[in-house]
């Protein structure tokens, strides 16, 4: 994390506040601005914390907050601690306690060994504006609580930012679902990371998830998801990329294509390549369409590259499913509420009863994707090369980048088209 002091802005200041919240140092707005407010709040912290009192976020201050950023704390056992003693002290609970400890027995605690604690909220935030780093911290806090999962990076970015990925399930479906390719659609990443936590959540309760038994999603499914394809993106979209020369850069190529607005505009990789028209599916026609709409060089959009794959984080892409293998795949992207699930004239198996059910449970359109959009993209190299079902969902409705009070709503919409996903092949 950055850091932040009086005067900063952007999506890592959103982020500061709630934890303060969540630490007991609250009431704060999440208007991502620290004002007075956050800085006698912070102030407030680093007292009960024993840290040095300058009201700047700085790398000791961050590293108090991380509970409170992630979600759980580390807590050495001592005689007598057991996970209820324990959820009493931390406001937590022993169900909790014990899901992200299977290796210790609840009543007989190994003195001196270290116990994740979960303390009592949700780890995948619905109040923050996405930026990169909240990926990590958010697989760090779900890959505490719910051990079973498995999280990693499939590449790198253009400025060498990881791209993350989580896998749970065991089971010989094959599911991938990735998300904000496209920069301003950054909200993307929320929704499948809210949609992985209620899906371990499920799990640990012996619950249902959209009416489908979480167990037996875990144990018919493997499910992979890229949260963010996109992270240097996304970071330049939201506020947290607002100088050195990789911002100078991007404004560069911006002033050169007046019709994006910028940033909120910037739909591609920090190079100026798009990533959703990177894929070896009719990318000749692609570069014919977008040079038609009379982009022909690095763009905040439409830029299809020099030649396929140029794009580092589309070619990471490309790699992961080429091992993972998938049955099917999701992009998502906003915005229309449509479901497209063809390529040209390829429909799979099966493709389109799928998009029929996914627009049945969310009310949103299957559809063929329009000429000028409809190659290069990654479900159409999917089914293009796999001959499997792949769908773009373009989810929400408004104009990108849609504003963060939509989420719970979009949620409500598509949840069933991403917990149905991973059973209908």
């Amino acid at each position: 994390m950055r850091i932040l002091r009086f005067g900063s802005r952007g999506p890592a200041v959103q982020l500061l506040q709630l934890a303060l919240v969540r630490a007991g140092f609250g009431p704060l707005a999440r208007d991502g601005l620290f004002g007075a407010a956050t800085q006698a709040a912070l102030r407030r912290f680093q007292t009960a914390n024993g840290l040095a009192v300058d009201a700047v976020a700085g790398a000791e201050t961050h590293r108090a907050l991380l509970p409170w950023y992630t979600g759980y704390l580390l807590h050495r056992i001592r005689r007598g601690d057991s996970f209820y003693a324990l959820a009493m002290r931390y406001g937590s609970s022993a169900a909790a306690i014990a899901a992200a400890n299977p290796d210790y027995a609840a009543n007989n605690l190994p003195v001196g060994a270290q116990l994740v604690i979960p303390l009592d909220f949700a780890v995948v935030p619905t109040e923050v504006e996405w930026f990169s780093e909240l990926t990590a911290l958010c697989l760090r806090g779900l890959a505490a609580r719910y051990p079973f999962l498995v999280t990693g990076s499939i590449g790198k970015s253009v400025l060498g930012r990881p791209l993350w990925s989580l896998r749970l399930g065991r089971g010989e479906n094959r599911v991938l679902y990735a998300a904000a390719q496209h920069a301003n659609e950054w909200i993307t990443a929320p929704l499948l990371l809210r949609f992985a936590e209620e899906l371990c959540a499920a799990f640990n309760a012996g619950g249902e998830l959209y009416g489908v038994s979480a167990a037996q999603i875990l144990d018919y499914c493997t499910l992979c998801l890229v949260p963010v394809v996109n992270p240097d993106g996304v970071d330049l979209v939201t506020g947290e990329l607002t100088s050195g020369d990789a911002y100078e850069r991007a404004r560069e190529l911006a002033a050169a294509y007046p019709r994006f607005a910028f940033p909120g505009g910037w739909k591609a990789n920090l190079a100026g390549v798009d990533l959703n028209l990177q894929y070896p599916a009719g990318w000749e026609q692609a570069r014919e369409n977008k040079f038609a709409q009379g982009v022909r060089s690095p763009a905040p959009a439409d830029f299809v590259g020099e030649e396929p794959l140029q794009a580092p984080e589309a070619r990471a892409l490309y790699d992961l499913t080429l091992r993972f293998d998938p049955a099917l795949v999701q992009a998502w992207h906003t915005q229309g509420e449509v479901i497209y699930w063809r390529y040209l004239d390829i429909a799979p198996p099966g493709a389109e009863q799928i998009a029929a059910l996914f627009a049945e449970v969310s009310d949103y359109r299957a559809e063929d994707a329009p000429f000028a959009s409809g190659f290069a993209g990654f479900k159409d190299w999917f089914i293009q090369d796999f001959g499997r079902p792949g769908f773009t969902v373009e989810a929400g409705r408004g104009v990108n980048p849609l504003p963060l009070r939509d989420l719970a709503a979009i949620y409500g919409r598509t949840v069933g088209i991403l917990t149905l996903g991973t059973v209908v092949t």
